[in-house]
């Protein structure tokens, strides 16, 4: 059974103590991943600051040119690394529309050479005979990047790759229930990067524990649920660590009368079961005006119906399991909820395989806001379908919880898809699509969703504070 390594200052650190990653499509173990010391931390953190200064005052071109290095040796590497995701997260080799691994590892490429082309350039505030003032984008220094299991790969390179390019140095602690991919990206990165640029530790709660509170990281940049992000910030409250926190949401979807079903049908069910439904910004809550409502839902069961769940590596899986058995009970429970509520599955509700954590596509329609299904994010291939006659009830239905992700329009109305849009609570809004995002657009969440953004310039000056150049000509 192969063992992974730590990634501190550039070489590959073993440790005393191991832990079992599991193989979430037959429950089997894969690997013995390494479990770092706070000591092996420390020793990480201060790799990192004794790197900073070096690679802090290298041009933009010269990262960039480091960063596309890496880009093309973890192409050169894809077969390895798409199947490890495969293996340690269950999505497969293929899948649904091709969203599976190949998603994910052709969105890691696409995302680092994108982000590596940017940059920040001084902005001029005056320039006249009395002087010259410029706003420049500094670097932080050491930043924190803690990832969670949905997406190993491409979130961690959300987190690292803004980081690296505006000069700072990098330490990542990946999800211990999906860090192989990381560890194999980490040791590839440690032959491009200069030593101690990126460092790789692994280990359960109390290593990011200890990151969060860790005095040398200036800043932590968190993707997971919402309870974990809040006690991250009482964590960091002490040394005024800077957060970009993306949390967890519940998205709605609202489906206008005048919704072209056909049309919609496709791009709803992708979009609310892409990653069998583990991705923060899904579409998890589907209000139908009811003109549209039968319609729709079969429409979407005819496809759910025309769906595979399995392992991964067969060929004709369209959806893997769950990538634990924590997430395979909130499902279970959630459906056991709605169905003494009366509600009515459409399709799936039962598992039937339990060689690994595989729940089917399901679709529950009669159901309302107040079933822990509706209210309650279940990051899962089951979807509540709640029926509206108001617009402004489907409103004030999607504005009603403590989250604020993603949220959608549907519509051939496009301006009064618009001017809904406008009124929902969320940090981003689609129009006739969900859970769609690029390296150029920001992407963050508000109320419990978290704060910050991610992508785009918006997202690099993330990573940087504003130092203003005041030179005074007389």
């Amino acid at each position: 059974m192969k063992e992974f390594n730590l990634i501190i200052n550039g070489e590959s650190v073993g440790t005393t103590d191991y832990f079992d990653v599991i193989n979430p499509a037959d429950k089997s173990v894969i690997a013995r991943c390494p479990k770092a010391t706070t000591v092996q931390l420390n020793e990480a953190v201060a790799a990192a600051k004794s790197a900073f200064p070096t690679w802090s005052a290298l041009t933009y071109e010269e990262r960039r040119d480091r960063l596309m290095q890496l880009a093309d040796a973890i192409e050169d590497n894809a077969e390895e690394l798409m199947t490890l995701l495969t293996k340690e997260q269950g999505k497969p080799t293929k899948g649904f529309a091709d969203l599976g691994a190949g998603f994910e590892f052709g969105g890691t490429l696409a995302w680092i050479r994108a982000t590596a082309s940017m940059t920040l350039e001084p902005q001029v505030i005056q320039d006249n005979d009395t002087a010259h003032i410029e706003l420049h984008r500094k670097p932080l220094g050491v930043v924190g990047s803690i990832t969670p299991w949905n997406y190993p790969l491409l979130i961690g390179i959300w987190h690292i790759i803004p980081a690296l390019l505006t000069g700072n140095t990098v330490v990542m602690k990946p999800s211990e229930m999906t860090p192989l991919t990381v560890l194999r990206f980490g040791e590839i990165a440690k032959d491009i990067l200069p030593a101690g640029v990126l460092n790789i530790v692994t280990g359960e709660g109390e290593i990011g524990a200890a990151m969060t509170s860790h005095q040398e990281i200036q800043k932590i940049v968190f993707t997971g649920s919402t309870p974990t992000g809040k006690a991250i910030m009482k964590s960091a409250a002490d040394n005024l660590t800077r957060l970009t926190l993306e949390l967890g949401g519940n998205d709605a979807g609202i489906v206008l009368a005048d919704a072209d079903i056909a049309a919609c049908a496709p791009k709803i069910f992708a979009t609310s079961f892409i990653n069998n439904g583990q991705t923060c910004a899904a579409l998890k809550r589907l209000y139908v005006h009811e003109s549209v409502h039968d319609e729709l839902c079969e429409a979407l069961t005819n496809m759910a119906n025309s769906m595979k769940t399995g392992n991964g590596f067969d060929e004709d899986t369209d959806f893997g399991p769950l990538q634990n058995q924590e997430q395979l009970n909130i499902v279970k429970a959630l459906a056991k909820d709605a169905k003494e509520r009366g509600a009515n599955f459409l399709c799936g509700g039962d598992v039937t395989d339990e060689s690994g954590y595989f729940y089917p596509i399901t679709l529950v329609s009669n159901i309302n806001d107040g079933a822990r299904l509706v209210d309650e994010e279940q990051f899962g291939p089951i979807l509540p379908i709640i029926k509206f006659s108001d617009v402004e009830e489907a409103i004030d239905s999607a504005n009603r919880l403590q989250v604020g992700l993603g949220g959608s329009v549907w519509s051939q109305n496009i301006e009064k898809a618009q001017k809904i849009a406008s009124r929902l609570e969320c940090g981003t809004v689609w129009i006739n699509n969900h859970a769609m995002i690029q390296p150029d657009a920001p992407f963050g969440g508000v109320k419990d969703s978290g704060f910050g953004v991610e992508f785009g310039e918006a997202g690099l000056k993330e990573f940087t504070f504003i130092q203003t150049v005041q030179t005074f000509k007389s």
